[in-house]
């Protein structure tokens, strides 16, 4: 069966291809739950919302653009709404601090330190870090989602990337005195 099919039976609410699109594309948007959430049983309850919502506004997609891509929004909207409702995102006065870039060499840091990394930071810069960094929404695109400013954005993603790279840094200079 192919895809539009899929999508037309789970549009008519057929479980057996509500279970077959689950197997489909669960483990690619759990990667992306993974990114939003503080620790892997967040993540799957982001996961199960998402899919929830998916079932529930499968018959909003209109076959126009990337299948996979309406998933992500919806996965990634779903997790922004359980933020929202914590009233983590509200908005800060903060000043706007220089930017700062985290330069990670091949094979110095792997890719689960770094997720935990991610996982650790504070809500509203891991949110603004996935969404800019690791998603390539502009600052304007991360505003409107979170309903901040601007401004907001850019402090809370320099902040971030503060945080990462001190936390790297660290980790590298306690690699390195371990092979001493």
């Amino acid at each position: 069966m192919g895809l539009k099919q899929l999508i037309q039976k789970c549009q008519k609410n057929d479980t057996k291809a509500q279970s077959e699109l689950y197997k489909l594309y669960s483990s690619k948007l759990f990667a992306i739950c993974l990114k939003y959430s503080r620790n892997h049983a967040e993540a799957q309850d982001n996961l199960h919302d998402a899919f929830m919502s998916i079932f529930n506004k499968i018959h909003q997609f209109k076959h126009r653009g990337s299948f996979e891509g309406w998933l992500k929004r919806i996965v990634i909207n779903t997790a922004l709404q359980r933020y929202r409702k914590k009233g983590v995102l509200e908005i800060v006065n903060e000043e706007l601090i220089e930017d700062v870039n985290v330069v990670i060499e091949n094979d110095e840091v792997n890719i689960d330190f770094l997720l935990k990394c991610i996982q650790e930071l504070p809500d509203r810069y891991r949110l603004v870090f996935n969404l800019y960094v690791l998603d390539g929404y502009s600052h304007k695109e991360v505003a409107e989602m979170l309903k901040i400013t601007t401004g907001t954005t850019k402090s809370n993603l320099a902040r971030a990337r503060m945080i990462l790279r001190d936390k790297i840094e660290k980790y590298k200079a306690n690699l390195n005195s371990q092979s001493l």
